[in-house]
Protein backbone atom coordinates (compact mmCIF):
# COMPACT_ATOMS: atom_id res chain seq x y z
CA UNK A 1 0.00 0.00 0.00
CA UNK A 2 1.54 3.33 -0.83
CA UNK A 3 0.39 7.04 -0.45
CA UNK A 4 0.92 10.57 -1.34
CA UNK A 5 1.42 13.57 1.19
CA UNK A 6 3.61 17.05 1.61
CA UNK A 7 5.28 15.99 4.69
CA UNK A 8 6.52 12.68 6.56
CA UNK A 9 7.18 13.20 10.49
CA UNK A 10 9.33 10.85 11.55
CA UNK A 11 7.98 10.43 15.23
CA UNK A 12 5.04 11.44 17.35
CA UNK A 13 7.14 13.49 20.52
CA UNK A 14 6.96 16.89 21.23
CA UNK A 15 8.62 18.12 18.11
CA UNK A 16 6.97 15.61 16.02
CA UNK A 17 3.20 15.97 16.70
CA UNK A 18 3.27 19.91 16.79
CA UNK A 19 4.85 19.76 13.72
CA UNK A 20 2.12 17.86 12.21
CA UNK A 21 -0.79 20.34 13.46
CA UNK A 22 1.10 22.83 12.31
CA UNK A 23 1.36 21.18 8.68
CA UNK A 24 -2.58 21.09 8.85
CA UNK A 25 -3.57 24.30 9.97
CA UNK A 26 -1.48 25.41 6.91
CA UNK A 27 -3.11 23.45 4.50
CA UNK A 28 -0.29 20.43 4.05
CA UNK A 29 -1.21 17.14 3.82
CA UNK A 30 0.96 15.45 6.91
CA UNK A 31 1.58 11.42 7.75
CA UNK A 32 2.97 11.04 11.07
CA UNK A 33 4.65 7.77 12.08
CA UNK A 34 5.36 6.88 15.96
CA UNK A 35 6.89 3.24 16.40
CA UNK A 36 5.56 3.45 20.35
CA UNK A 37 3.87 6.00 21.69
CA UNK A 38 2.48 8.87 20.64
CA UNK A 39 4.04 11.89 22.90
CA UNK A 40 7.02 10.38 22.86
CA UNK A 41 9.41 9.89 25.78
CA UNK A 42 8.64 13.12 27.11
CA UNK A 43 4.90 12.51 27.71
CA UNK A 44 5.11 8.99 28.55
CA UNK A 45 8.95 8.57 30.13
CA UNK A 46 10.06 11.80 30.84
CA UNK A 47 9.02 15.34 31.38
CA UNK A 48 5.16 14.80 32.46
CA UNK A 49 5.45 11.88 34.13
CA UNK A 50 8.46 12.95 36.40
CA UNK A 51 6.46 15.77 37.46
CA UNK A 52 3.60 13.94 38.53
CA UNK A 53 6.14 11.75 40.68
CA UNK A 54 8.13 15.13 42.01
CA UNK A 55 4.80 16.38 43.36
CA UNK A 56 4.37 13.21 45.37
CA UNK A 57 7.64 13.94 46.79
CA UNK A 58 7.32 17.33 47.36
CA UNK A 59 3.84 17.14 49.44
CA UNK A 60 5.75 14.38 51.61
CA UNK A 61 8.25 16.81 52.22
CA UNK A 62 5.48 19.37 52.75
CA UNK A 63 4.04 16.82 55.37
CA UNK A 64 6.80 16.84 57.55
CA UNK A 65 7.01 20.58 57.95
CA UNK A 66 3.36 20.83 59.12
CA UNK A 67 3.65 21.93 62.84
CA UNK A 68 5.81 25.11 61.51
CA UNK A 69 2.34 26.17 59.77
CA UNK A 70 0.19 24.71 63.16
CA UNK A 71 -0.97 22.10 61.70
CA UNK A 72 -0.47 18.09 62.62
CA UNK A 73 -1.68 14.84 61.11
CA UNK A 74 -1.38 11.50 62.57
CA UNK A 75 -0.86 8.05 60.54
CA UNK A 76 0.21 9.75 57.40
CA UNK A 77 1.93 6.44 54.81
CA UNK A 78 3.74 6.28 51.90
CA UNK A 79 2.89 4.28 49.35
CA UNK A 80 5.14 3.83 46.02
CA UNK A 81 2.82 1.89 44.12
CA UNK A 82 -0.11 4.49 44.07
CA UNK A 83 2.50 6.86 43.50
CA UNK A 84 3.64 5.58 40.21
CA UNK A 85 0.16 4.85 39.46
CA UNK A 86 -0.90 7.53 39.82
CA UNK A 87 2.18 9.50 37.38
CA UNK A 88 1.98 6.42 35.02
CA UNK A 89 -2.15 7.32 35.13
CA UNK A 90 -1.25 11.40 33.85
CA UNK A 91 0.98 10.10 31.06
CA UNK A 92 -1.61 7.62 29.63
CA UNK A 93 -4.13 10.50 29.62
CA UNK A 94 -2.17 13.11 28.45
CA UNK A 95 -1.13 10.74 25.09
CA UNK A 96 -4.66 9.60 24.31
CA UNK A 97 -4.81 13.90 24.64
CA UNK A 98 -2.28 14.00 21.57
CA UNK A 99 -4.32 11.12 19.74
CA UNK A 100 -7.35 12.98 20.36
CA UNK A 101 -5.47 16.32 18.98
CA UNK A 102 -3.94 14.38 15.82
CA UNK A 103 -7.72 12.95 14.51
CA UNK A 104 -9.00 16.53 14.98
CA UNK A 105 -6.49 17.97 12.76
CA UNK A 106 -7.03 15.23 10.27
CA UNK A 107 -3.47 13.94 10.70
CA UNK A 108 -3.06 10.90 9.27
CA UNK A 109 -1.03 8.40 11.42
CA UNK A 110 1.01 5.06 10.83
CA UNK A 111 2.23 3.22 14.00
CA UNK A 112 5.27 1.58 13.05
CA UNK A 113 9.12 2.06 12.09
CA UNK A 114 9.69 4.22 9.15
CA UNK A 115 13.18 4.38 7.87
CA UNK A 116 13.75 6.58 4.04
CA UNK A 117 13.79 4.76 1.14
CA UNK A 118 15.07 6.90 -1.17
CA UNK A 119 14.65 10.39 -2.45
CA UNK A 120 11.16 11.83 -1.36
CA UNK A 121 10.01 8.15 0.17
CA UNK A 122 9.75 6.62 3.17
CA UNK A 123 9.02 2.95 4.55
CA UNK A 124 6.85 2.22 7.36
CA UNK A 125 6.94 -1.19 8.96
CA UNK A 126 3.64 -1.42 10.91
CA UNK A 127 4.03 -4.43 12.39
CA UNK A 128 4.90 -6.97 9.00
CA UNK A 129 3.10 -5.12 6.80
CA UNK A 130 4.97 -2.80 4.54
CA UNK A 131 3.49 0.52 3.85
CA UNK A 132 5.54 3.33 1.43
CA UNK A 133 4.71 7.00 1.48
CA UNK A 134 6.00 9.76 -1.17
CA UNK A 135 6.33 13.23 0.61
CA UNK A 136 8.35 16.21 -0.82
CA UNK A 137 9.74 16.53 3.10
CA UNK A 138 10.26 13.98 5.35
CA UNK A 139 10.92 15.41 9.32
CA UNK A 140 13.03 13.50 11.56
CA UNK A 141 11.67 13.43 14.79
CA UNK A 142 13.15 10.31 16.54
CA UNK A 143 13.72 11.70 19.61
CA UNK A 144 16.78 10.38 21.62
CA UNK A 145 17.66 7.60 24.27
CA UNK A 146 19.90 7.10 27.59
CA UNK A 147 23.57 7.32 26.97
CA UNK A 148 25.14 4.08 28.13
CA UNK A 149 29.01 4.17 29.65
CA UNK A 150 31.05 0.86 28.92
CA UNK A 151 31.17 -0.91 32.16
CA UNK A 152 28.27 0.89 33.63
CA UNK A 153 25.67 -0.54 32.20
CA UNK A 154 21.57 -1.17 32.80
CA UNK A 155 20.40 -4.26 33.96
CA UNK A 156 16.66 -2.76 34.43
CA UNK A 157 17.18 -5.00 38.32
CA UNK A 158 19.18 -2.74 40.13
CA UNK A 159 21.05 -0.40 37.59
CA UNK A 160 18.68 2.09 35.98
CA UNK A 161 17.72 4.18 33.27
CA UNK A 162 15.25 6.99 34.32
CA UNK A 163 12.38 4.61 32.96
CA UNK A 164 13.07 2.16 35.69
CA UNK A 165 13.87 4.75 38.02
CA UNK A 166 10.26 5.87 37.46
CA UNK A 167 8.06 3.15 38.35
CA UNK A 168 10.13 1.78 41.37
CA UNK A 169 8.24 -1.08 43.18
CA UNK A 170 9.49 0.00 46.53
CA UNK A 171 12.48 2.46 47.95
CA UNK A 172 15.96 2.06 47.92
CA UNK A 173 17.35 2.88 51.30
CA UNK A 174 20.67 3.49 49.59
CA UNK A 175 20.40 5.22 45.79
CA UNK A 176 23.67 6.29 44.07
CA UNK A 177 22.89 8.76 40.88
CA UNK A 178 25.84 9.09 38.82
CA UNK A 179 25.54 12.59 36.51
CA UNK A 180 23.95 15.79 38.23
CA UNK A 181 22.40 17.59 35.02
CA UNK A 182 18.61 17.95 35.21
CA UNK A 183 17.32 13.85 35.01
CA UNK A 184 19.74 13.04 37.78
CA UNK A 185 19.10 15.94 39.95
CA UNK A 186 15.00 15.97 39.65
CA UNK A 187 15.85 11.99 40.78
CA UNK A 188 18.11 12.53 43.48
CA UNK A 189 15.72 14.98 45.00
CA UNK A 190 12.30 12.94 44.46
CA UNK A 191 14.15 9.75 46.23
CA UNK A 192 15.77 12.19 49.07
CA UNK A 193 11.96 13.38 49.79
CA UNK A 194 10.51 10.18 50.24
CA UNK A 195 13.52 8.82 52.61
CA UNK A 196 16.22 7.36 50.16
CA UNK A 197 19.84 8.08 51.45
CA UNK A 198 21.18 9.49 47.82
CA UNK A 199 24.65 9.90 46.90
CA UNK A 200 25.16 11.90 43.53
CA UNK A 201 28.18 11.79 41.34
CA UNK A 202 29.99 13.93 38.83
CA UNK A 203 32.42 14.04 36.40
CA UNK A 204 32.28 18.04 36.52
CA UNK A 205 33.62 20.77 39.19
CA UNK A 206 29.99 21.71 39.33
CA UNK A 207 26.66 19.80 39.66
CA UNK A 208 23.91 20.99 37.18
CA UNK A 209 26.69 21.97 34.93
CA UNK A 210 24.86 24.15 32.22
CA UNK A 211 23.50 26.35 35.05
CA UNK A 212 25.22 29.64 36.59
CA UNK A 213 28.24 29.15 39.07
CA UNK A 214 26.54 30.75 42.07
CA UNK A 215 23.06 29.19 41.40
CA UNK A 216 24.33 25.58 41.04
CA UNK A 217 27.02 26.30 44.41
CA UNK A 218 23.49 27.44 45.80
CA UNK A 219 21.49 24.55 44.99
CA UNK A 220 24.40 21.80 46.07
CA UNK A 221 24.66 23.70 49.50
CA UNK A 222 20.69 23.14 49.85
CA UNK A 223 21.12 19.41 48.93
CA UNK A 224 23.45 18.70 51.54
CA UNK A 225 21.31 20.28 54.02
CA UNK A 226 18.76 17.77 52.88
CA UNK A 227 21.86 14.74 53.71
CA UNK A 228 22.68 14.13 49.86
CA UNK A 229 26.13 13.37 49.86
CA UNK A 230 27.15 15.14 46.40
CA UNK A 231 30.88 14.13 45.40
CA UNK A 232 31.93 16.63 41.77
CA UNK A 233 35.23 16.03 40.14
CA UNK A 234 34.41 12.18 40.52
CA UNK A 235 33.89 9.54 38.22
CA UNK A 236 32.52 5.64 39.08
CA UNK A 237 34.60 3.34 37.92
CA UNK A 238 33.22 -0.28 37.55
CA UNK A 239 29.44 -1.80 39.15
CA UNK A 240 30.31 -4.61 41.35
CA UNK A 241 26.84 -7.16 42.02
CA UNK A 242 27.35 -8.93 45.24
CA UNK A 243 24.18 -10.43 46.52
CA UNK A 244 21.68 -7.92 46.86
CA UNK A 245 23.47 -4.45 46.59
CA UNK A 246 25.45 -3.02 44.01
CA UNK A 247 29.08 -1.81 45.13
CA UNK A 248 30.07 1.42 42.82
CA UNK A 249 34.24 2.46 42.97
CA UNK A 250 34.20 5.90 43.11
CA UNK A 251 37.38 7.49 41.94
CA UNK A 252 37.92 10.98 43.65
CA UNK A 253 41.12 11.78 42.42
CA UNK A 254 43.11 11.72 45.24
CA UNK A 255 41.52 7.83 46.08
CA UNK A 256 38.94 5.59 45.34
CA UNK A 257 36.06 4.81 47.49
CA UNK A 258 34.17 1.66 47.53
CA UNK A 259 30.32 2.49 48.94
CA UNK A 260 27.49 -0.04 48.32
CA UNK A 261 24.07 0.54 47.21
CA UNK A 262 20.41 -0.68 46.65
CA UNK A 263 19.76 0.62 43.46
CA UNK A 264 21.60 3.08 40.81
CA UNK A 265 20.50 5.72 38.74
CA UNK A 266 22.32 6.16 35.53
CA UNK A 267 21.90 9.94 34.22
CA UNK A 268 24.74 10.60 32.17
CA UNK A 269 23.44 11.87 28.71
CA UNK A 270 21.61 10.84 25.74
CA UNK A 271 22.13 9.82 22.66
CA UNK A 272 20.05 10.90 19.56
CA UNK A 273 18.14 7.84 17.88
CA UNK A 274 19.94 8.05 14.44
CA UNK A 275 20.06 4.00 13.72
CA UNK A 276 18.18 2.38 11.23
CA UNK A 277 16.36 5.80 9.75
CA UNK A 278 17.59 4.61 6.17
CA UNK A 279 20.38 7.53 6.33
CA UNK A 280 22.95 5.45 4.56
CA UNK A 281 23.66 6.43 1.18
CA UNK A 282 21.89 10.14 2.02
CA UNK A 283 23.92 13.56 2.81
CA UNK A 284 22.12 13.55 6.07
CA UNK A 285 25.57 14.33 8.36
CA UNK A 286 25.49 12.16 11.81
CA UNK A 287 27.91 13.91 14.46
CA UNK A 288 28.16 12.32 18.03
CA UNK A 289 25.42 10.42 17.78
CA UNK A 290 23.02 13.33 16.48
CA UNK A 291 21.88 14.46 13.29
CA UNK A 292 23.51 17.44 11.68
CA UNK A 293 21.34 20.80 11.11
CA UNK A 294 21.68 24.19 9.88
CA UNK A 295 19.70 27.17 12.10
CA UNK A 296 16.59 26.35 9.81
CA UNK A 297 16.77 22.81 10.99
CA UNK A 298 17.59 21.21 7.63
CA UNK A 299 20.13 18.11 7.02
CA UNK A 300 22.00 17.76 4.40
CA UNK A 301 19.99 16.07 2.35
CA UNK A 302 17.56 18.17 0.33
CA UNK A 303 14.16 17.99 1.96
CA UNK A 304 15.04 16.54 4.85
CA UNK A 305 14.89 17.78 8.16
CA UNK A 306 15.79 17.29 11.98
CA UNK A 307 14.01 18.58 14.75
CA UNK A 308 14.53 18.08 18.71
CA UNK A 309 16.59 15.42 20.75
CA UNK A 310 17.66 13.61 17.64
CA UNK A 311 19.22 17.00 16.26
CA UNK A 312 21.08 17.94 19.40
CA UNK A 313 21.25 20.15 22.55
CA UNK A 314 19.62 21.71 24.68
CA UNK A 315 18.08 18.45 24.64
CA UNK A 316 14.58 20.63 25.67
CA UNK A 317 10.70 19.42 24.85
CA UNK A 318 9.53 22.80 24.54
CA UNK A 319 13.16 23.69 22.42
CA UNK A 320 11.68 20.70 19.75
CA UNK A 321 7.75 21.99 19.57
CA UNK A 322 9.57 24.97 18.50
CA UNK A 323 11.54 23.16 16.08
CA UNK A 324 8.59 21.79 15.03
CA UNK A 325 6.35 24.60 14.35
CA UNK A 326 9.42 26.74 12.30
CA UNK A 327 10.04 23.32 9.89
CA UNK A 328 6.17 23.06 9.48
CA UNK A 329 6.17 27.04 8.51
CA UNK A 330 9.36 27.07 6.45
CA UNK A 331 8.17 24.53 4.64
CA UNK A 332 4.60 26.06 4.06
CA UNK A 333 6.60 29.30 2.68
CA UNK A 334 5.28 31.10 5.54
CA UNK A 335 7.17 34.68 5.48
CA UNK A 336 8.87 36.69 8.41
CA UNK A 337 10.57 34.12 9.96
CA UNK A 338 13.60 33.91 12.50
CA UNK A 339 15.87 30.98 13.42
CA UNK A 340 16.02 29.58 16.83
CA UNK A 341 18.28 31.37 19.55
CA UNK A 342 19.06 28.88 21.74
CA UNK A 343 20.17 31.37 24.60
CA UNK A 344 16.64 32.59 24.62
CA UNK A 345 15.10 29.04 25.29
CA UNK A 346 14.46 28.61 28.95
CA UNK A 347 15.90 25.75 30.99
CA UNK A 348 14.13 24.33 34.39
CA UNK A 349 15.17 21.44 36.52
CA UNK A 350 12.17 20.72 39.11
CA UNK A 351 13.89 19.29 41.78
CA UNK A 352 13.85 21.39 45.51
CA UNK A 353 14.81 23.81 44.97
CA UNK A 354 13.54 24.45 41.89
CA UNK A 355 16.71 25.45 39.13
CA UNK A 356 15.37 28.12 36.31
CA UNK A 357 17.43 30.12 33.90
CA UNK A 358 17.56 32.11 30.57
CA UNK A 359 20.22 33.32 28.32
CA UNK A 360 24.34 33.62 29.40
CA UNK A 361 25.49 32.94 32.92
CA UNK A 362 27.72 35.22 34.29
CA UNK A 363 30.40 33.74 33.06
CA UNK A 364 30.06 32.95 29.20
CA UNK A 365 28.77 36.29 29.05
CA UNK A 366 32.60 37.80 30.00
CA UNK A 367 34.23 35.28 27.90
CA UNK A 368 31.74 36.70 25.10
CA UNK A 369 33.03 39.86 25.36
CA UNK A 370 30.54 41.77 27.45
CA UNK A 371 31.34 44.08 30.50
CA UNK A 372 28.64 43.01 32.79
CA UNK A 373 26.43 44.46 35.57
CA UNK A 374 25.02 41.45 38.08
CA UNK A 375 22.05 41.73 40.61
CA UNK A 376 20.90 39.65 42.76
CA UNK A 377 17.85 39.24 45.56
CA UNK A 378 17.32 36.38 47.79
CA UNK A 379 14.14 34.93 48.75
CA UNK A 380 14.69 35.61 52.72
CA UNK A 381 13.78 39.53 51.52
CA UNK A 382 10.68 38.57 49.83
CA UNK A 383 7.27 38.58 52.32
CA UNK A 384 5.36 36.07 49.84
CA UNK A 385 8.16 33.57 50.32
CA UNK A 386 8.59 33.58 53.85
CA UNK A 387 4.97 33.50 54.13
CA UNK A 388 4.82 30.40 52.02
CA UNK A 389 7.87 29.20 54.26
CA UNK A 390 10.17 28.84 51.12
CA UNK A 391 12.91 31.62 52.36
CA UNK A 392 15.51 29.52 50.67
CA UNK A 393 16.46 30.77 47.23
CA UNK A 394 17.93 33.20 45.12
CA UNK A 395 17.11 35.20 42.14
CA UNK A 396 20.18 36.59 39.69
CA UNK A 397 20.04 38.99 36.56
CA UNK A 398 22.99 39.56 34.29
CA UNK A 399 23.31 43.07 31.99
CA UNK A 400 25.44 44.34 29.56
CA UNK A 401 26.99 47.03 31.34
CA UNK A 402 26.92 49.53 27.96
CA UNK A 403 23.82 48.54 26.02
CA UNK A 404 21.37 47.56 29.48
CA UNK A 405 20.69 44.51 27.29
CA UNK A 406 19.50 41.37 29.97
CA UNK A 407 22.13 38.53 28.88
CA UNK A 408 20.65 35.91 31.50
CA UNK A 409 18.63 35.11 34.56
CA UNK A 410 19.26 32.43 36.67
CA UNK A 411 17.38 31.03 39.89
CA UNK A 412 16.91 28.59 42.11
CA UNK A 413 13.95 28.12 44.76
CA UNK A 414 10.17 27.74 45.11
CA UNK A 415 8.14 27.95 41.76
CA UNK A 416 11.25 29.51 39.76
CA UNK A 417 10.16 27.28 37.22
CA UNK A 418 6.98 29.44 36.74
CA UNK A 419 8.34 32.36 37.18
CA UNK A 420 11.03 32.41 34.53
CA UNK A 421 9.24 33.18 31.61
CA UNK A 422 8.89 36.75 32.43
CA UNK A 423 12.79 36.93 31.87
CA UNK A 424 12.31 34.31 28.64
CA UNK A 425 9.63 37.44 27.28
CA UNK A 426 12.45 39.93 28.22
CA UNK A 427 14.96 38.47 26.21
CA UNK A 428 12.65 38.16 23.17
CA UNK A 429 11.55 41.39 23.06
CA UNK A 430 15.29 42.56 23.29
CA UNK A 431 14.34 44.36 26.44
CA UNK A 432 16.84 46.65 28.56
CA UNK A 433 16.98 47.15 32.33
CA UNK A 434 14.52 50.58 31.54
CA UNK A 435 12.01 48.46 30.65
CA UNK A 436 12.12 45.62 33.50
CA UNK A 437 12.78 48.71 35.83
CA UNK A 438 9.81 50.71 35.19
CA UNK A 439 7.62 47.14 34.49
CA UNK A 440 5.10 46.97 37.68
CA UNK A 441 5.32 43.91 39.49
CA UNK A 442 2.25 43.07 41.77
CA UNK A 443 2.76 42.70 45.67
CA UNK A 444 2.70 40.24 47.35
CA UNK A 445 4.62 37.54 45.13
CA UNK A 446 7.43 35.41 44.16
CA UNK A 447 7.89 37.92 41.13
CA UNK A 448 8.85 40.87 43.03
CA UNK A 449 12.30 39.20 43.44
CA UNK A 450 12.96 39.71 39.59
CA UNK A 451 12.26 43.13 39.59
CA UNK A 452 14.55 43.74 43.01
CA UNK A 453 17.57 41.93 41.38
CA UNK A 454 16.75 43.93 38.21
CA UNK A 455 17.41 47.18 40.78
CA UNK A 456 20.21 45.17 42.82
CA UNK A 457 22.25 45.21 39.56
CA UNK A 458 22.44 49.00 38.73
CA UNK A 459 22.46 49.80 43.06
CA UNK A 460 18.92 50.79 43.23
CA UNK A 461 17.51 47.70 45.74
CA UNK A 462 15.05 48.34 47.96
CA UNK A 463 14.53 45.21 49.76
CA UNK A 464 18.20 44.39 50.78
Amino acid sequence: MSSQVDVVIIGGGPGGYPAAIRCRQLGLSVALVEREHLGGICLNWGCIPTKALLRASELNHLLHRLDEFGLSASDTRLDVEKIVQRSRKVSKRLSAGVKHLLKKNEVEVALGHARLAGPGEVRVDEGGEVREIRASHVVIASGARPRVLEGLEPDGDRIWTYKEAMVPSSLPGRLLVIGSGAIGMEFASFYRDLGSEVTVVEMLPQILPVEDEDIAAFARKQFEKQGMVIHTGATVSALEHRDDEVVAAIDLGSETKQAAFDRVILAVGIVGNVEDLGLEGTNVGIDRGHVVTNEWCETGEAGVYAIGDVAGPPWLAHKATHEGVLVAERIAGATGLHPLDVTKIPGCTYCRPQIASVGYTESRAREAGHEVRVGKFPFAGNGKAMALGESEGVVKTVFDAQTGELLGAHMAGAEVTELIQGYVIARTLETTEAELMHAVFPHPTLSEMMHESVLDAYGRALHI
